[in-house]
């Protein structure tokens, strides 16, 4: 493992719960890589995808925003591609990120990727974001009952009603990006989430070719349990039900750290979070080590709201545990 003061981290998942750690890694070490899930298909990214045959952007907008520059010029730009206008306008709840990479898509040679680059410069961000693929496929799940929903925003949006999640798939088989194989094999450290189990980490681990990198991978994995369940997709999870979730599209790959947040969520924001069916996440550490070989409990709350992870804290762990696995030479 090469040892260096700034480790290239890759962090895999997408959404906000990428955008939390990557905001602190940023403070960090230069060498960030995003991979992230395409396969989001809500909002204004269902839209563009519907109507127009785009790939989906959300995932990656909300990963470049957070790896923006911290100077005024940069915030301005964040602020503008962050912004949303209203779902009844005519302009149908779109983000102007989303817009600003559908006309670079089509305005370029180069397509998405060239895209990327461009608002990347832009933004002037740390590190780089890379997509898990570079082909279209709608994520799909198999509920308990045998039903099968099709579409990301379908599975997301379900409600207490419906049968619990048995497995994600996708409707065709994909190739991951060569660019994210090649980003895991020189990482010093792989993070996967955190981030909505089964529509944000784990389709990422569904592309031809990701869990094999990461079994070959020498950089140490780690997987960053969700401080809260979520209706419909992991209600009455603890901690050990995550984490055998990835293990298990993982291949049977044992993680070596799972990190999971200890600290307590006052009980006027678990009564906020109860009216939507959510709940904090039981730190369960009995069976975990059945499927990672460290357990590492934390203290990692920002209670916001929303409540998340605590930016500056979790990449504090995430660059100690790059620089355990690479360490400085005496």
């Amino acid at each position: 493992m090469r040892a260096m003061s700034e480790p290239r981290v890759v962090v895999i998942g997408g959404g906000s719960g990428s955008a939390v750690l990557l905001a602190g890694l940023k403070q960090h070490t230069p060498n960030i890589t995003a991979i992230v899930s395409m396969f989001d298909s809500g909002g204004s990214t269902g839209i563009l995808r519907e109507e127009f045959g785009y790939p989906p952007f959300g995932d990656i907008r909300q990963c470049l925003v957070a790896l923006a520059g911290n100077d005024q010029k940069a915030d301005a730009l964040r602020s503008a591609f962050d912004f949303r206008f209203h779902s009844d306008s005519s302009l149908n709840g779109h983000s102007v990120g989303n817009l600003v990479l559908a006309a670079l898509t089509s305005a370029l040679d180069s397509g998405v990727v060239g895209a990327i680059s461009e608002l990347s410069r832009m933004l002037e961000i740390t590190g780089r974001v890379i997509p898990v693929t570079l082909e279209d496929a709608q994520l799909c799940a198999e509920l308990e009952n045998g039903t099968v929903v099709v579409g990301e925003s379908n599975i997301d949006q379900r409600g207490e009603e419906t049968p619990p999640i048995k497995r994600v798939f996708l409707d065709r088989q994909v190739k991951a990006n060569p660019d994210a194989l090649s980003a895991i094999a020189e990482a010093d450290v792989i993070v996967l989430g955190p981030g909505d189990l089964y529509t944000s980490v784990t389709p990422n681990l569904l592309a031809s070719g990701i869990p094999q990198a990461l079994h070959s991978a020498n950089a140490p994995l780690a997987y960053v349990c969700n401080v809260m369940t979520k209706l419909g997709e992991t209600s009455g999870y603890d901690a050990a039900r995550f984490t055998e979730v990835v293990f298990s599209y993982l291949g049977g790959i044992k993680l070596k750290y799972a990190i999971v947040n200890t600290q307590t969520v006052p009980e006027d924001v678990q009564a906020r979070y109860k009216t939507e069916g959510a709940e904090p996440v039981d730190p369960d550490g009995e069976k975990l080590l059945d499927y990672a070989e460290n357990v590492m409990n934390e203290a990692l709350l920002n209670l916001g709201p929303p409540v998340r992870h605590d930016s500056e804290r979790l990449a504090d762990l995430v660059i100690d545990l790059a620089k355990k696995a690479a360490p400085e030479p005496a």
